[in-house]
């Protein structure tokens, strides 16, 4: 089997170092009258996926996801994650120096554990305006103390820690992008003066991605640098970034639209703009407090709130939808050699989950066009499966055993476009259980890929239409329906997403997941997941407002054989034939002879024979 060259299946063993490491901060801690020290998953950039230089707290708690949050305090620790992580934390974090709670628990931790005249260090770079508030308001109720520090505690103790990267940036041609950078600032710029804002600060590198046509490579499996912007209402922007980033050619198209200036000015320049009495705008996702913090230390106002950028990069222009449509049918031609290959190898008990990961990914590569995967491959056969952001390494690669549930995520990042599709998948024969459960996801997966809703709806109302049918035999999941999706970005991206959080509206243009699933702890999970994209919607006679639809972007079969027709009505079996001769139609002339026999009975119409 050829190895995956895009992602690695070693895991960090951080677990035995945590205690001689712990020990180290409470000492840092107890040098600066510190009773406690917060350390979140995050860099100053809140991304999602960090360099190796960020990853404080999976070196210091050996936990690798990429959501949680410790709390250290002298006597106990704790470390919080969401519901995709809880069964990875048990495993891979030590339970005598950490207690494990939902993300959901730590205001109510902290108010019992913290006590009065406790003094908690953060690092104003690592939270952003809004989460530094909340906690503050959190010690302010134990009668706490936050404490703002000017240097990261776990920094001082991490002798070894990896420099930071210095990936060359890209131009990004408009042939994909769709726009230009001069026609992008134009629309910022307006949208500051609606505001009433001096200055937006751009701290998120996908929004300095998009604002600047440019890509990177500075974290792993999303094409960003890592940079810094400020945009003013009038004049030039500026970016802050390593000049060694940048060829000759690139810097001097960054130069034609903005001031390219060193990582270290960027605190000159918030305190200028403070001194002036500016207003300055700080994204309220990305924004770190400590951005916040400068311009009014010197005198400036500073606004937390969504970066107009966020907005306008959600809603794909007609080139970057284009760029999708191409993109999913290559990527869904991949897929189903992958799912014919399968097909055929797996059941004898040789195979394993690397083996599948590393197969798929070489599929996609024969494709000629892909960059990078757009994040490390989740393949969990039987009880890995149960694990919602399961990522196998060699330590725990399983053999796929007969009558296996396997549970596959993944994506592909192409110049025109990037992908995440899900698919569970029978090895041998289910049990009546595993069908049924996997039709109430494949009706809660319909559900939402027949929506018609009115616009300005918000992705919290559409949420329960996935829910519904695991509701009704008491089943749920413990994640979101769906996110939003880059252009050539991140795979998720915001600020719009389908979830019981999900507030902001859904507008054509967007991309979202819709993937519902259902985890049983022990034995085996179940997730189906396309991408779409919001269209406009059907014309209803009587109509008072406009209607949105979706449509399905992502191609590959959904297995017949783990569906009960019985639990499916006539409309939702009319919606899977349909979409099955689609994908047969799409994709079947990229396919070889092999795999197009595959597909053919793969896409069959649910009522025909096997």
């Amino acid at each position: 089997m050829l190895e995956a060259r895009l992602q690695s299946f070693d895991e960090p063993a951080e677990r035995a170092a945590s205690g001689p490491r712990v020990a180290a901060l409470r000492t840092e801690m107890a040098g600066r009258n510190l009773t406690g020290f917060i350390v979140p998953r995050a860099d100053r950039h809140q991304n999602e996926s960090v360099p190796a230089c960020e990853e404080r707290l999976a070196w210091l708690t050996g936990f690798t996801g990429s959501a949680g949050t410790a709390v250290i305090l002298l006597d106990r620790a704790v470390l919080f994650v969401d519901g995709r992580y809880t069964l990875q934390a048990r495993q891979q974090v030590d339970s005598t120096l950490f207690t494990i709670e939902h993300l959901d628990n730590a205001q109510e931790w902290m108010e019992q554990n913290l006590t009065p005249d406790d003094c908690l260090g953060y690092d104003p770079w690592l939270h952003t305006v809004q989460g530094a508030k909340r906690i503050g308001e959190t010690c302010a109720a134990a009668a706490a103390k936050l404490v703002p520090l000017d240097a990261n505690l776990v920094d001082a103790i991490w002798t070894d820690r990896p420099v930071p990267p210095l990936a060359p940036v890209h131009l990004h041609d408009l042939r994909f992008a769709g726009e230009s950078a001069e026609q992008k600032h134009g629309r910022i710029t307006a949208e500051l003066a609606k505001l009433r804002a001096d200055a937006l600060v751009i701290s998120d590198p996908q929004a300095i991605a998009w604002t600047f046509n440019v890509r990177g490579a500075d974290v792993a499996h999303t094409p960003i640098t890592l940079a810094f912007a400020i945009v003013p209402r009038e004049g030039s922007p500026s970016i802050y970034i390593d000049g060694r980033k940048l060829s000759h050619d690139v810097r001097s198209r960054l130069e034609m639209l903005a001031e390219v200036r060193a990582p270290g000015e960027l605190e000159q320049a918030l305190t200028a703009l403070g001194k002036a009495k500016g207003t300055v705008r700080i994204d309220q996702a990305t924004g770190a407090d400590a951005l916040a913090r400068l311009v009014t230390a010197a005198g400036g106002k500073a606004v937390s709130g969504l970066d107009p950028t966020a907005a306008m990069k959600a809603v794909k222009n007609e080139t970057e939808i284009a760029g999708a449509r191409a993109a999913h049918i290559r990527d869904g031609a991949a897929v189903v050699r992958f799912l014919s290959w399968f097909d055929r190898r797996a059941g004898d008990g040789t195979l394993t989950e690397i083996d599948a990961v590393a197969a798929l990914e070489s599929f996609r590569r024969d494709t000629g066009l892909l960059k990078d995967i757009s994040f490390p491959t989740i393949a969990g056969a039987g009880p890995d499966g149960a694990v919602v952001h399961y990522r196998v390494t060699t330590a725990t690669n399983r053999a796929i055993a007969t009558n296996d549930l396997f549970l596959i995520d993944s994506g592909g990042q192409y110049e025109d476009g990037t992908t995440d599709i899900t698919r569970t998948v029978v090895v041998g024969e289910a049990t009546s259980e595993m069908r049924a459960r996997f039709t109430r996801v494949l009706k809660g997966h319909i559900a939402v890929a027949r929506l018609v809703f009115p616009d300005g709806a918000t992705g919290a109302q559409l949420d329960s239409f996935a829910r519904e049918y695991l509701w009704q035999a008491g089943l749920d999941f413990d994640h979101g329906t769906g996110h939003g999706v880059g252009s050539y970005l991140s795979v998720h991206e915001g600020p719009a997403r389908i979830s019981k959080l999900g507030s902001f509206a859904l507008k054509r243009g967007m991309i979202l997941s819709n993937e519902p699933g259902y985890y049983k702890t022990g034995a085996y999970g179940i997730r189906i997941e396309n991408l779409v994209l919001v269209v406009e919607g059907p014309t209803v006679e009587g109509a008072e407002k406009p209607l949105n639809a979706f449509e399905t972007l992502s191609l590959a079969p959904i297995d017949r054989r783990l569906i009960d027709h019985h639990i499916l009505g006539a409309q939702e079996i009319e919606w899977l034939d349909k979409y099955h001769a689609r994908v047969f139609e799409i994709l079947s002339p990229l396919l070889d002879a092999q795999t197009n026999a595959w597909l053919d009975t793969a896409t069959r119409p649910l009522g025909a024979a096997s």
